[in-house]
């Protein structure tokens, strides 16, 4: 067994042990304290959501019009299709998630229920780019008033009795999927570079 592998294993192990009743000693904001650990799992998810949409914007904010239509790979989806699919599946998530009503419905048809170009674009660059910070403040600021026993509630597209047999499919899952799934097309993204 390698030093660097039997270090993590003592790591992980000393971990565990020191979390054992639930509680991680060191807040975020360096105050004396406990973390339950639900809290932290959550605040982990949360923190991955928004660095993938954060990174997500970082990239997307300079592009140009005509750079939004560059396609991924020949005969492939465009960065401005990509962008509109992703904000109509996060704008799902309000509803979804019991968040409030969604802000741009109208974008389903042209971005999840259709290929690229199949439909002409139903508005601009410019203005799919706002829809998609519109969509992603206000879905994160709803996220960050979730607490952890609220983010393991069910989820509106599941029933009551397949949630009473398995409780993972819950709101935190939802987020979780919606990352990556953001991450994925985030990849896809830099490849029109």
């Amino acid at each position: 067994m390698s030093k660097r592998w039997s270090a993590l294993q003592i790591s992980a192990s000393t971990l565990f042990a020191r979390h054992q009743n639930d509680a991680v000693s060191e807040r975020r904001d360096g105050k004396a304290g406990y973390f339950r650990m639900e809290d932290l799992l959550v605040s982990t998810a949360l923190n991955s959501w928004k660095l993938v949409i954060g990174r997500l914007d970082h990239a997307i904010a300079p592009l140009t019009d005509e750079q939004l239509q560059r396609q991924i790979a020949p005969g492939k989806n465009r960065l401005l299709y990509l962008i509109g699919h992703l904000t109509a599946v996060h704008d799902r998530m309000f509803s979804m998630l019991g968040l409030g009503e969604r802000l741009h419905p109208e974008l389903d048809e042209i971005y999840i229920a259709n290929p690229d170009r199949a439909l002409p674009d139903p508005v601009s660059a410019s203005d799919l780019k706002r829809a998609w910070s519109e969509v992603n403040s206000k879905l994160t600021a709803a996220f960050e008033e979730l607490t952890p026993k609220e983010w393991l509630h069910k989820h509106n597209a599941v029933s009551d009795e397949d949630f009473a047999k398995d409780p993972t499919r819950n709101r935190l899952a939802v987020m979780m999927s919606r990352t990556n799934h953001a991450a994925f097309h985030s990849g896809q993204a830099v490849l029109t570079k």
